[in-house]
């Protein structure tokens, strides 16, 4: 494992209780960094607390971020304890299933739009103010190779992920003159645990599309977003990352 320099910085990671967030938590942990787990799962937090703390300091909300009234105390919180924010890993989202897109449920379609896409944004506005404050802050959001491609039976959960590249390219403009650096990473995907809110054809899809026939690896999608939530990544801003074995055609 390449050593990678967070030391002294305080890193919120959403979705941090399991999964590809674990992984991040763990590497930033294990590069120096302070970490904020945010998730839904109270329990999963804990399980994850315990776990984690012996690699470093970390701590635990409970946040629904599709809702801007648990963002905003959440926030309040992991500032006043840890006494500022460096950098944030909009992880947390859901698939929502799969369906062709005239038979989803619209509640469905708008759960998963608000969870991976207004969710970011929600997040990100709450804790941009204080990456402004330092004068340094590092954003890295994660998205999917759907969102470049477009899944199909999974409309909602590509235009979700579409749409954070779009929030990423847009923050990373608008940002760019503050040292405040905004970039996203759009793996294939990984055998974590939402393989289970999935049909095994649209899995056994997935896996066909990569040319390097394989799964990607939660601990490599967390190797790539710790070097661009740290100083090394310098002059990457509004970028997508593709971490897709060799499946992204642009």
């Amino acid at each position: 494992m390449n050593q990678l320099d967070l030391k002294d910085r305080v890193a919120i990671v959403t979705g941090g209780a399991r999964g590809i967030g674990y992984a991040i938590a763990k590497r930033a942990l294990q590069s120096g960094a302070t970490v904020a787990l945010w998730d839904i799962d109270s329990e999963r937090l804990e399980s994850a607390r315990q776990q984690l703390s012996p690699l470093g300091t970390v701590s635990i909300d409970r946040v629904d971020i599709a809702d801007e009234q648990s963002v905003a105390p959440a926030t309040a919180a992991t500032r006043s304890r840890h006494g500022r924010i460096d950098i944030l890993v909009n992880n947390a989202g859901i698939t929502g299933g799969n369906g062709l897109t005239w038979e989803l449920d619209p509640s469905v379609w708008r759960r998963v739009i608000d969870v991976n896409l207004v969710g970011c944004f929600l997040v990100s506005r709450a804790v941009i103010p204080h990456l402004l404050a330092n004068g340094y802050g590092r954003i890295v959001n994660v998205a999917s190779i759907a969102g470049k491609e477009g899944n199909p039976t999974a409309s909602h959960y590509s235009a979700s992920k579409a749409g954070v590249i779009g929030l990423t390219k847009s923050l990373g403009k608008e940002l760019a003159t503050k040292n405040v650096l905004v970039n996203c990473v759009t793996p294939a995907a990984a055998n974590t645990e939402i393989f289970a809110q999935m049909k095994p054809e649209h899995i056994e899809y997935m896996r066909s599309r990569i040319p390097m026939g394989r799964f990607v690896e939660i601990d490599e999608i967390a190797s790539l977003i710790c070097w661009l939530a740290s100083e090394d990544c310098s002059f990457s801003t509004g970028a997508v990352f593709d971490i897709s074995g060799g499946r992204a055609t642009y």
